[in-house]
């Protein structure tokens, strides 16, 4: 099939290289210059424009932001609106705010275009690995019709109904990762604290009630104190900011993830805003004296 990825950051780029490399036809953009070299290497095709990208069958983004989504699709590049759109598809795998999904949606619907929200749950760690779940809304009938290319991203493919749901799990998931994030960071300060070791820590709390993938996933980096983003803290605060928006929007208190949020906002101002998620732990043992 062919395919067109916008966005090639570390998750756009993770997923381009599986498409490429289940056989598929793939072309590739970012808006900063650079970023489709080893792809292109890889056997992808550079685009020049990103209007370009409807070549192919199916458009897939992943952008930062929703922001970003609606400056490419509607407000800036208007991809919506170019002549050859109509009939095909559009997956947008990116998190961002149901509301802004919703307005993609509609102009999709407009100009004929296919809509499909697919944000995804793993890291580029993971996509390469071929473990990443996607979490998938729109009509079923385009669901069915991309279900196969989706596979082909990672194999645990779910769709969760019609409009934005898929944008509502996704955040409910980003709200159970970052207070895992800091609850693992506050065992691990008070064990350290009393002279635990971590390995033997994270070594028990694997095995235990208390493990999780998330705990395993984490484990390798957490032992070497490497804090090198997999998922930046500045943006997992930016997601914990759409999860908080739409719990007021629905009138549903989440006191746990304002706190989250609050302390991801306090890494970001401290100068942790690049490095990963885990800078919580980081945040945390410096408040308990004993520095990361």
């Amino acid at each position: 099939m062919k395919v067109s990825v916008l966005g090639l950051g570390q998750m756009g780029t993770a997923i381009a290289e599986r498409l490429v490399d289940a056989g598929h036809t793939v072309s590739v953009w970012n808006r900063t210059p650079g970023k489709t070299v080893d792809l292109v290497a890889r056997g992808a095709t550079e685009l020049e424009y990103p209007y370009e990208a409807w070549q192919s069958e199916v458009v897939i983004t992943m952008l930062a932001d929703s922001a970003a989504l609606e400056l490419m699709m509607i407000d800036g590049f208007e991809l919506l609106s170019f002549d050859g759109a109509r009939g095909k598809f559009l997956i947008d795998m990116s998190t961002v705010s149901p509301e802004s999904s919703a307005r993609v949606a509609n102009s999709a619907a407009t100009n004929g275009i296919r809509f499909l929200r697919a944000p995804v749950s793993g890291n580029p760690a993971v996509v390469r690995a071929g473990n990443l779940a996607i979490v998938v809304s729109g009509a079923e009938a385009d669901f069915d019709a991309m279900r196969t290319l989706l596979s082909d991203v990672g194999p645990n493919v779910f769709r969760a109904g019609e409009g934005e749901a898929a944008r509502i799990v996704k955040l409910a998931l980003n709200l159970m990762i970052a207070g895992t994030a800091q609850l693992l960071a506050e065992a691990i300060t008070l064990a350290e604290a009393h002279g635990v070791e971590r390995a033997d820590l994270l070594e028990i709390m694997s095995a235990s009630a208390a493990g999780s993938p998330f705990v395993k996933y984490k484990t390798a980096a957490l032992l070497a104190e490497d804090y090198t983003s997999t998922f930046s803290t500045r943006l997992m605060r930016k997601d914990l900011d759409l999860i908080l928006d739409s719990a007021a929007a629905g009138g549903v208190p989440l006191p746990v993830t304002a706190t989250v949020q609050q302390l991801l906002q306090a890494c970001v101002s401290t100068g942790l805003g690049d490095q990963d998620f885990m800078s919580l732990l980081i945040r945390l043992k410096r408040e308990a004296g004993h520095p990361a």
